[in-house]
This record gives structure tokens, C-alpha cells and sequence, in this order.
């Protein structure tokens, strides 16, 4: 018989806030697609900084050009200036189609900054209650408003009142969409994430989103795409929109565009581009020269070493070999997702496979309890997919044998 696994000891964290269910890991340093603990154990990293990580860890190009920033200049103000900031607004723009860009933090706040165009684009209008349809299964943020737009009511609670605003419909149902535009005149704006991350890696379909652009013509209103999670090239394209051959009016950036520097854009095209004006909106740190050279940095990089086809390729063959490996288990929903950017759905919570997988030495996170998710960094090569379908099939196929599905 074998004797019971030792678990590690938490780390203490006596002074820090407890908002986070940590596993018992602290990290400690990180190559490529690799990560250490603190005591020296290896993890194949899968979960990429939920899909910040772009370049991986310790790129040896973009180390040295941020070390030069740092030595040059790290934080100004909006008061000035900021050349970098045009830089990195006009790559984007060349990217998107779109036509300007503000800068800001995070992907909360670039959501918020879409809430804000939505809302003001109708008060410019003369529509002085505004509205936004968003989705069911969505996630936008945890500040009070964005956590409004969110659908999860786990993380809802104890933070009533919510702000009002916001219609609410089914993902991939043109007609509810349809429906809740005849009921809801005020709606100023649609907001969705192309492909649900938190939500559990759900895509909204080609056929839907060219349909919402044709309704949001057709009613004069915004098309917003939360593309912080799916964006930057992660499904294979710089944008996962650009699959269905769409422009969006406006679109929330952050997670992978900073390769682990903190930095959120909101990129609009000419129907939103000139909403805001000065004094309606503003950051301290937003768009600072750091940020600004991490995103110029990682974009240029992407470019140059092909990250978009590798994210394609590699993400294909990562899928592949799940579906291989997890063929006929009952318990396995459904595997989705394009690029490096997939779900594997189970019939059960499955959270408990967060801490299997990091003992087996490969991180992942499991997201809306039942989806195991992987975003690794767009660097992955062939043999580390390989390797992570080696780790995860076989713990998946444990973790499903070894209880009775629950209800």
C-alpha cells in the first residue's frame, strides 16, 4: 500500500489580505514556458498568469529592453506627452482597424472605460438612461460596475446594490438579442467577451457575431468586445473577432498585452473614437513609458517570431492530443476553445485538480468549477503541448474514476 502524499505547508502570509485561495506553492523564478518553486521543484506552466504571460517567462529580448526603460524612464504623467503611448496606440490600430486608443491598467479598467463610452455615446444622443445588453456566462471585472456586467452571482454576493444598466440575454441567441432591443430602447451598447475566459472558454459562434454587428449598425449602437483574455493573439489571429471577419466599435485590451507588465487599452473605432474628451476620463498610471515599451516590446516580438501561426499550430496539436487522450471518458463534457486558449468541461466540480496537476509538476486553473482551462504562453512548442496532455489526461481520467458523479 502506498503511504498518503506529504502535502507542502502553505507559505505564511500573516499581513495579506486573504482574497485569494492560494495552493501551497510560492514561485520563485521562470524560463520560457517553465516555472521554480521557492524549492526548487519544476512546473511546465499552462496557465501562462491566466494569459498575461505572452512571451513566457525571462524572454531574452524583451528582459534587456525593459531593463533600458527602467533605466531611462518609468512614470511621467498624463499631464505630458508620452511618445510611447503613440507608438503603441498606432501598432494597435494597424492591427485592428480601429482608430484610437487610451491606456490604462488592467482589463478591469479598460471594461469600465468601454462602460463609460457606452454610456456617454447615449447621453450624446440624448438618451439620458442608458443601458448595456451583456451575456449570460460573462465576466468583465470585479469593480462595483463591472461586476455588475459579470453573470456570476457567486461573486455578486455581499456586494449589493449592484448598478443597474445592464440587459442581460443568452450567448449565441440572435433572436434574445433581437427581443431585448424591441423591450429595451435605451440600450446604447452590446458588450461580450468573444470567447468567455472566466465564464468557462466559451466562444460565441462566427454566425453571431457578424449577426450583432449587423444589428448594431442597424440600430446605431456600439458593438463592445472584451477581447483581455482572448486578445493578443491568442487564438491565432491578433484578435479573436478577426475570425468572423468583423470590426468591433470598441475593444477592452489587457492580460497578454504587456507580457506580464500591467497595462489595459480600450481601442475604438470611428463610431466610439471620439466620445470621450478631456476632463471625462483619465489614470495615473495608465499608459506610463513602461507599460507603453512592454506592449510596443511584445507586439514587436510576436511579429517578428511568427507567435500568432505558433500560437495555431501548437494550440491545435494541444487540442488534438487532449481529445485523443480523453476520448470516451464519460466525464469529460466537452473540449473547446481555439488557439491557446482551451477548456476541457467535466460533469463534476473539478478544483480539486488544481493542486493534482501542480504535485504531477504542470499548472492550470480550473474556472465556473467544472472547466479545466490552459493559456500558456504563446512561445509553447510542440513537445511542451505534448507534455501537458501527458500530465493532464491521466490525472483527469483518475479524478473522474474516482468518485460517482454528483448531481
Amino acid at each position: 500500500m502506498n503511504a498518503p502524499q506529504v502535502r507542502p505547508e502553505a507559505p505564511s502570509e500573516p499581513h495579506v489580505m486573504q482574497t485569494y485561495g492560494r495552493l501551497p506553492i510560492a514561485l520563485s523564478h521562470g524560463q520560457g514556458c517553465w516555472v521554480w518553486d521557492t524549492n526548487g521543484k519544476r512546473y511546465l506552466d499552462g496557465l501562462g498568469g491566466i494569459a498575461v504571460n505572452t512571451l513566457g517567462h525571462a524572454h531574452p529580448r524583451l528582459v534587456p529592453a525593459l531593463q533600458e526603460q527602467i533605466a531611462r524612464l518609468i512614470h511621467t504623467s498624463n499631464y505630458y506627452h508620452v511618445p510611447l503611448q503613440e507608438k503603441l496606440a498606432a501598432k494597435l490600430c494597424e492591427l485592428s482597424g480601429l482608430s484610437t486608443a487610451f491606456f490604462c491598467n488592467s482589463g478591469l479598467e479598460a471594461n469600465e472605460a468601454a462602460l463609460k463610452i457606452a454610456r456617454k455615446y447615449g447621453h450624446d444622443r440624448g438618451n439620458h438612461m442608458p443601458e448595456v445588453m451583456v451575456f449570460e456566462g460573462a465576466f468583465h471585472g470585479r469593480s462595483i460596475a463591472t461586476l455588475s456586467a459579470t453573470a456570476n452571482p457567486k461573486i455578486h454576493a455581499g456586494f449589493g446594490p449592484l448598478v443597474g444598466g445592464f440587459v442581460r440575454v443568452p450567448l449565441n441567441d440572435i433572436a434574445a438579442v433581437r427581443k431585448a432591443l424591441a423591450e429595451h430602447p435605451n440600450i446604447t451598447a452590446v458588450f461580450l467577451e468573444t470567447i468567455q475566459g472566466e465564464g468557462g472558454v466559451n466562444p460565441a459562434s462566427i454566425a453571431f457575431l457578424q449577426e450583432l454587428r449587423r444589428v448594431c449598425d442597424e440600430h446605431d449602437i456600439l458593438l463592445m468586445l472584451d477581447e483581455v483574455q482572448c486578445g493578443i493573439g491568442r487564438t491565432g489571429k491578433w484578435f479573436a473577432h478577426q475570425w468572423a471577419g468583423i470590426q468591433p466599435d470598441v475593444m477592452p485590451l489587457a492580460k497578454g498585452l504587456g507580457s506580464g507588465v500591467p497595462i489595459g487599452a480600450v481601442v475604438c473605432g470611428p463610431r466610439a473614437a471620439k466620445v470621450m474628451q478631456p476632463g471625462n476620463h483619465g489614470t495615473t498610471f495608465g499608459g506610463n513609458p513602461l507599460a507603453m515599451r512592454a506592449g510596443v516590446e511584445t507586439l514587436n516580438i510576436m511579429q517578428e517570431d511568427g507567435l500568432l501561426a505558433n500560437a495555431a499550430r501548437v494550440g491545435a496539436e494541444l487540442k488534438a492530443a487532449l481529445q485523443a487522450g480523453l476520448a470516451d471518458v464519460e466525464g469529460v463534457v466537452e473540449i473547446r476553445g481555439q488557439g491557446l486558449m482551451l477548456g476541457i468541461e467535466l460533469d463534476r466540480p473539478c478544483g480539486a485538480l488544481l493542486l493534482q496537476a501542480a504535485e504531477a509538476g504542470l499548472m492550470i486553473s480550473v474556472t465556473a468549477d467544472r472547466v479545466v482551462r490552459l493559456v500558456p504562453a504563446l512561445i509553447l512548442s510542440s513537445e511542451e503541448a505534448a507534455q501537458i496532455a501527458a500530465i493532464l489526461c491521466p490525472l483527469i481520467k483518475a479524478f473522474v474514476a474516482s468518485e460517482a458523479v454528483k448531481p
